[in-house]
């Protein structure tokens, strides 16, 4: 839900936050367990990809 929220709710010039926000969401839970992301590091990770 918090990705859904965050997805909505930044700003349309934002949009290398909801590119990594989705990114993130199209990852299959497998691969998401293999590198260790958990869905409750999404906006952390997301802000720290649409940073570079």
């Amino acid at each position: 839900m918090s990705f859904l929220i965050d997805f909505a709710t930044r700003r349309r010039n934002d949009s290398a936050y909801r590119d990594a926000l989705a990114v993130l969401q199209g990852m299959s839970a497998r691969d998401r367990a293999d590198i260790g992301i958990k869905q409750g590091d999404f906006a952390r990770i997301a802000r720290e990809m649409s940073r570079r």
